[in-house]
């Protein structure tokens, strides 16, 4: 297995302008292929999940032009792939298995949908019952309740609301939302308990209104999409930087100094933006402008008690962070990152132990205690998680060793992590 180990680091200084954001580069590749008119999408996150996005249009017959570095020009198709029949391999890419199942369960034509291993144990049933529902007819080939999927033309009936669950992956409603205008009825949604990670319904919400649906809600728990909705190019769009990615840039600047991140400001449309409100509820320096956010360290960090609901991909670099802090750290509200690209509550609470913490884990928290001093020279094991390896990278910066296996598996997100890391970091 490749390593990569980290030197013993002190100080963190500088500025990173961010890859874009996975959940809009994803959304806004199928949005536009859907869409009537050609799309120009700028500042497209270059990653595994969206080269999976981006390989599985091209095979539904969109047409796609990489016109310039991280630029596509798409051409949409009304709402009607061309392709009535592929198989899709979307590797670990959840933001594209999940949206293009529900989108395919209205294109009448017949598919399949795979995945990696670990995407075959990542549930998709809540999802696939309310296709079922508007009258989808999808079999799985495996596991009940699991990819991979075989989809075949649907009957539609959407006379009824469709209801599905919200307390395991806010993606499944993402995926219904985005597809339901394809039916061209009036369709309504019913969200059956608490949904979590309501930030990334808000990505949705807004990157469909760009695109010309806007959808009535009542709350988080009711929305409804009119008929005869159609999604319209809006000619040029921008993706965001990753807030998610922002997070281990800012983080460093808690623990070691001053670092900006470029891309992301007070304003972006994502949820891991406030990861910043979270540092600085630790005490942390925090600073805004249009597009970028700065961490600088403080006297010391603070242990916090948070409902992690509105970060959940973020939350991951908090558990880090409370090794640096005064006091036990409390993650709450983190039940979904159990069915993430790893279990990711087992794997932090595993690895968080190598340095020395004390840990309490929970159906759906971790406690962080630190210990009185880092142990050096852990090898970190990441999971095939990319998040795994970008939050132990900052462990070094606590001025200790460190080894992270399987580095690449990065490249789901940000194929340069570790170079960046390595430009704002000063060595002992």
């Amino acid at each position: 297995m490749e390593q990569l180990t980290l030197p013993a680091a002190s100080h963190a200084e500088g500025k990173i302008t961010l890859p874009g954001s996975k959940s809009i580069s994803n959304r806004t590749l199928l949005l536009a292929a859907l869409a009537t008119g050609t799309t120009e999408i700028r500042d497209l996150l270059a990653s595994d999940d969206t080269a999976r996005m981006l390989e599985s249009l091209e095979k539904l017959g969109v047409k796609l032009e990489n016109f310039a570095e991280n630029a596509w020009r798409v051409t949409g198709c009304n709402g009607d792939f061309p392709n009535k029949q592929a198989d899709l391999f979307l590797g670990n890419a959840g933001t594209a298995f999940r949206p293009l199942t529900a989108a395919l369960a209205f294109s009448n034509g017949n598919y399949v949908l795979s995945g990696v291993p670990r995407m075959h144990e990542r549930p998709i049933g809540d999802l696939v019952n309310a296709l079922l529902q508007a009258g989808a007819q999808i079999e799985y080939l495996e596991n009940a309740g699991f990819p991979p999927l075989k989809i075949s033309p649907v009957t539609l009936d959407l006379s009824q609301p469709l209801q599905i669950r919200g307390d395991v992956s806010s993606q499944f409603l993402t995926a219904l939302l985005m597809a339901l205008p394809l039916t061209k009825q009036q369709a309504t949604i019913e969200v059956v308990g608490e949904l979590i990670s309501k930030p990334y319904i808000e990505i949705t919400l807004n990157l469909m209104a760009k695109f010309g649906v806007n959808v009535v809600r009542e709350g988080s728990q009711r929305f409804t999409i009119a008929a005869n909705s159609q999604y319209i190019s809006p000619k040029e769009i921008f993706v965001e930087g990753d807030a998610s990615s922002a997070s281990y840039f800012l983080a460093a600047g808690a623990i070691a100094g001053n670092v900006s991140v470029e891309g992301i400001g007070k304003h972006s449309i994502q949820g891991d933006v406030r990861f910043a409100e979270a540092l600085a509820l630790m005490g942390c320096d925090i600073s805004y402008g249009k597009n970028h956010i700065t961490a600088r360290k403080p006297a010391k960090l603070k242990a916090l008690d948070l409902d992690c609901n509105h970060i959940p991909d973020a939350a991951m670099t908090l558990a880090i962070l409370a090794l640096f802090a005064e006091g036990t750290t409390v993650l709450r509200n983190i039940a979904s990152w159990r069915v993430k690209e790893t279990d990711r509550i087992a794997a932090m609470a595993t690895e968080l132990r190598k340095i020395g913490a004390i840990i309490e884990e929970g159906a759906d928290y971790i406690k962080v205690t630190p210990p009185a001093q880092l142990t050096p020279n852990a090898v970190i094991d990441t999971y095939d998680d990319h998040r795994m390896a970008m939050c132990f990278s900052l462990i070094s910066l606590g001025n200790v060793p460190i080894t992270i296996n399987d580095p690449k598996c990065v490249n789901k997100t940000f194929p340069d992590y570790f170079k960046s890391f390595a430009e704002i970091v000063k060595h002992a």
